[in-house]
């Protein structure tokens, strides 16, 4: 199948509410061209190196909106700001300060995820639902990030039902996070290829496919 088969298959099976995002994590430039002229405007990826290749290939689609997706130290977190106007995967409160502090410096607003896990999961970054709540007050006073929503990745191995009801944990924390602070968080990132009708029937407002939209990635 080819890359614009499968988006208007994806597309079409996606209410017109919810924003595609392509990952596109080891995709080539051509690859990532072929999703633009199916009108895809929203890239994702979690190597900055990689992505700043890509963005210098691509700098002519003015129009594309980048999303950082991957683990951000703290050593990288100036670089990502200047190239990432989005960045999803805000998983601690020591990042969040840093990131503020440093938007402050730049002189720029970067809108942020913050990543929370809804089950235990040693392998993933990200708040808790308890230390996410406990953490809000200070959230709320970095007056530089603009807070979109939520942001989760769900544990390998989940049934379909675990994974609905993981993915409608998120979407009530989120009224509950709204709830208890000042913020406005609407958006829900949640969903990738293997799992993305389920976060959309929980409530996801933006699903991040990769595989399914380009086929499988080179093994390294």
């Amino acid at each position: 199948m080819t890359i614009a088969h499968n988006i208007q298959q994806i597309r079409a099976s996606l209410p017109s509410s919810v924003r595609l995002i392509a990952v596109t994590k080891q995709v080539s430039v051509e690859a990532m061209r072929a999703a633009y002229r199916e009108g895809i405007r929203d890239f994702a990826e979690n190597r900055l190196q990689e992505a700043l290749t890509k963005q210098e290939q691509l700098k002519d689609l003015s129009d594309v909106t980048w999303h950082f997706i991957g683990h951000l130290q703290t050593n990288k977190a100036r670089k990502v700001l200047e190239y990432f106007p989005s960045i999803q995967s805000l998983d601690s409160l020591k990042l969040a300060q840093r990131l503020n502090q440093l938007a402050q410096e730049l002189a720029i607003s970067p809108q942020v995820y913050l990543q929370v896990k809804p089950l235990q999961d040693p392998d993933k970054y990200g708040w808790s639902i308890p230390e996410l709540i406990e953490d809000l007050p200070q959230l709320a006073t970095c007056q530089n990030l603009k807070i979109q929503g939520l942001m989760t990745i769900l544990p390998y191995g989940l049934s379909s039902a675990q994974q609905l009801k993981a993915f409608a944990t998120v979407r009530d924390v989120r009224t509950i996070l709204e709830e208890k602070s000042t913020l406005s968080l609407p958006e829900l990132s949640m969903g990738m290829s293997g799992d993305y009708l389920l976060a959309v029937e929980a409530g996801a407002t933006m699903v991040r496919l990769g595989q399914i939209l380009f086929g499988s990635r080179p093994s390294l």
